[in-house]
């Protein structure tokens, strides 16, 4: 199993509410299973702008493979709302999520399921 780089995961527990950044996660998580290869183009085309290649976050967004975004602190419908609704900054200094257009619910399904992968490779569940 990859791991998260060492102190990565604690340096970004240790930040406070939203008044920092989120570290960029970084890791390696092998090659993406093929029930998840049409997710990662999905994620790659609507959400990798600001939450970085293999979620692992950016200047503009923040690393989705976090304890923060784990099952139990946000449970998957959490990535529907946000896509539908967008998100008020609550945990990062990065400022509000936007809404998503175009997505549908299935597609986010199988987003939140590659960013759930994504999150297990790197032990962060």
């Amino acid at each position: 199993m990859s791991r998260l780089r060492p102190g990565v995961l604690a340096a970004g527990l240790a930040l406070a509410g939203c008044s920092e950044r989120a570290p960029r996660m970084e890791f390696e998580p092998g090659p993406v299973p093929a029930e998840h290869v049409a997710a990662e183009r999905l994620f790659d085309a609507n959400c990798a702008r600001c939450h970085g290649q293999r979620a692992a976050g950016t200047d503009a967004g923040p690393p989705l493979v976090h304890q923060y975004y784990e099952p139990a602190h946000h449970a998957d419908i959490a990535f529907q709302r946000a896509v539908a609704f967008g998100v008020q900054a609550h945990h990062w200094s990065y400022g509000p999520m936007p809404p998503i257009a175009g997505l549908e619910e299935s597609e986010v399904e199988r987003i939140t399921a590659y960013v759930r992968w994504l999150q297990r490779k790197a032990g962060v569940f």
